[in-house]
């Protein structure tokens, strides 16, 4: 139980400050307007798509925030609905974490090793084949 409470507290952290964070960082540059507070000095993506987007990159980010922090918070309570929206954040965030450098690296730190605590804590000790059937 100890490393679940250990990558929810990653995950909130994760969801908390780089992704909710993000989106109050928005905030200043739409009510100076995007033209006085050039977001793109701050955050650069390799691909232009992301890079010409960002407004939209951010709203997605904050979404990717919240509910990596209600699956964060129901593994917490110990609900299994909460292991498993975790754990389904956890993977998408690092497939998608290459299209989204410089960011995804940080992005596939927390997410990667609250994936392993997960998993860890779930399957313990358990093996593949037991070493009796051998």
């Amino acid at each position: 139980m100890r490393r679940y409470k250990i990558a929810s507290l990653i995950m909130i952290i994760h969801g908390g400050f780089m992704e909710i964070g993000g989106v109050f960082c928005f905030i200043p540059a739409m009510i100076f307007g995007t033209d006085k507070f050039d977001i793109g000095q701050y955050f650069s993506f390799k691909l232009p798509y992301f890079q010409d987007n960002l407004n939209m990159m951010i709203i997605m980010g904050a979404i990717y925030g919240v509910i990596r922090v209600v699956g964060a918070i129901g593994l917490l309570r110990n609900k299994m609905w909460g292991l498993m929206l975790s754990v389904i954040n956890c993977i998408i965030t690092m497939a998608l974490m290459m299209f989204l450098l410089p960011a995804g690296i940080m992005d596939g730190v927390l997410a990667g090793s609250a994936l392993i605590l997960i998993l860890t804590q779930y399957y313990g000790s358990k093996e593949i084949v037991s070493n009796s059937n051998a």
